[in-house]
């Protein structure tokens, strides 16, 4: 029996909700916002919050905490599922970099950049994780190298942006990190409410995992 026309539009206006165009979209809502963040950061801490050489050394320090802690996303796995945490994690990163340009004082920057770094990092987490169990094992190599290219040619795209609207368009860092963030976050609310969660076809470990050699090494 042939499928109704109902039934066949149906399925062609799904086809496109694959786990795959989930990870381009949000490959490309990382370098929308973290690289436009990072492209104005010396020039705005420096501009607009009189940071010094010592402010901007202590703003790199609370950045890059989040990293040492991204293993405890182990534990907030035992009660949310991975996609999900993906989509906290990147709400967390675009509402960081949107807020960056409205607290140009020493602590708001301080907690903006934690709140930003603490997503990214999860993020960053994450998706290596969601990418591995989502795509085939034979597939996955290239996959992941064409991920790596859309977010090349995002972030080459956020540049040239940002050159336009400082240089052409003179705006405010304000507006500059609230239009980036912002874009990121409009895409962020879009693919969480036009793609379904996703079932993975290889199950992730959810212990964390300690062993000798992790910790000590033998001369």
């Amino acid at each position: 029996m042939s499928s109704s026309p109902q039934n066949t539009h149906n399925s062609n206006s799904t086809t496109w909700k694959t786990p795959f165009n989930f990870l381009i979209i949000v490959s490309i809502i990382v370098p929308i916002s973290f690289s436009s963040w990072m492209a104005l950061l010396n020039n705005f801490v420096i501009e607009k919050a009189n940071f010094d050489g010592a402010d901007i050394g202590v703003l790199q320090s609370v950045r890059e905490i989040p990293g040492f802690l991204a293993f405890t996303a182990i534990f907030v796995l035992a009660f949310i599922r991975e996609q999900r945490f993906m989509i906290i994690a990147l709400a967390m990163l675009t509402i960081g970099v949107v807020a960056t340009g409205f607290f140009p004082s020493y602590w708001g920057l301080m907690l903006t950049t934690l709140l930003m770094s603490t997503g990214f990092h999860y993020f960053e987490t994450l998706k290596q994780s969601l990418s591995l169990q989502w795509l085939d094992k034979d597939e996955a190599p290239e996959m992941l190298g064409k991920l790596i290219s859309i977010g090349a040619l995002a972030s080459l795209f956020t540049y040239a942006t940002l050159w336009f609207c400082l240089e052409q368009l003179k705006l405010d860092f304000k507006w500059v990190y609230l239009l980036f963030g912002g874009a990121g976050f409009v895409l962020l609310v879009w693919i969480a409410f036009a793609f379904p969660m996703f079932e993975a076809k290889t199950q992730q470990t959810t212990k964390l995992v300690l062993r000798k050699r992790y910790c000590f090494t033998t001369p």
